[in-house]
């Protein structure tokens, strides 16, 4: 039986060019690929398909930068499909691969010379009103942000239930490990390993500098809520999708049940990829 894996592409010309040599040499080894075009000019749609995810996939494989990575994620949503990155743009950390390197990285898949680590999401609920509004999961972060124009946010939050401290901000980021170098990170947040189990709250540009990033338990429930009537404020999926909020919303965070399945290759060291993506220099033994 032909192994069947799923190829979503980076609306971008060299991409779909290497997509195509790529198609063609996963049929010329036997296998049959379901193609999906991650083609929305908003990165707040997922790729779509005329067909249904099959439950058989082998594996799915991303063109594109971390965008279209986080919208591959979104497409599968809860079905444990090995994933795997191959850079095409700017921004490429959840990539495993760059595109000069794709066809021996897919030869190494294909005779089964990987391995998948779990990756940690996120639940995300939304009530308004004793009534919930929205839910998502989400890969690298969820942030409540203030528009151009708005003034400070003031953000009450707790951590299972307990009261920790109203954030006077430009926004507040609640990050996973794998987040912690997405925006997070560009927040002054705490780069994580993403075995390390915890989860992270980043405030953005704090009116007071005490307010400093916060690492809670994995297993905590982070409750949060606008403590004064603000308009312009967003509340953002992985950057993908968005919602106004004003104070009568509540928002949930914890710990999503399902993780997704990120492949590895052999000698892909994450501190490798820090010290390339980051460009840290100095002496190497």
């Amino acid at each position: 039986m032909a192994r069947i894996v799923g190829l979503i592409v980076k609306p971008d010309p060299a991409a779909r060019r290497h997509a195509d040599r790529l198609e063609a040499w996963l049929s010329d080894n036997g296998c049959r690929v379901l193609r999906l075009q991650s083609d929305a000019a908003p990165p707040s749609v997922a790729p779509s398909a005329s067909e249904t995810i099959d439950d058989d996939l082998f594996c799915v494989v991303v063109l594109g930068g971390d965008g279209t990575f986080l919208s591959a994620v979104r497409w599968m949503g809860d079905r444990q499909v090995p994933i795997f990155g191959i850079k095409f743009g700017e921004v490429g950390f959840l990539a495993e691969a760059a595109e000069e390197q794709m066809q021996a990285a897919m030869e190494a898949i294909l005779h089964n010379r990987f391995v998948t680590r779990p990756r940690m999401r996120l639940t995300v609920e939304v009530w308004r009103d004793d009534r919930q509004v929205a839910r998502e999961t989400v890969f690298n972060d969820v942030v409540i942000n203030k528009g151009a124009l708005a003034r400070l946010a003031l953000i009450k939050t707790h951590v299972d239930d307990r009261y920790l401290t109203d954030y006077r901000a430009d926004g507040l980021i609640v990050a996973t490990p794998t987040g912690s170098t997405a925006y997070s990170l560009a927040a002054g947040g705490p780069i994580m390993h993403p075995a390390v189990a915890g989860i992270i709250l980043s405030p953005i540009c704090p009116f007071t500098l005490t307010n400093r990033p916060l690492i809670v338990p994995e297993s905590a429930t982070i409750q949060m809520q606008l403590a004064e009537r603000t308009a312009d404020i967003m509340l953002t999926f992985d950057g993908q999708v968005g919602m106004p909020i004003d104070d009568h919303h509540i928002i949930r965070v914890c710990k999503a049940d399902i993780p997704v399945q990120l492949i590895t290759l052999p000698g892909r060291d994450y501190f490798d990829v820090l010290r390339n993506k980051l460009r840290w220099s100095g002496y190497r033994q």
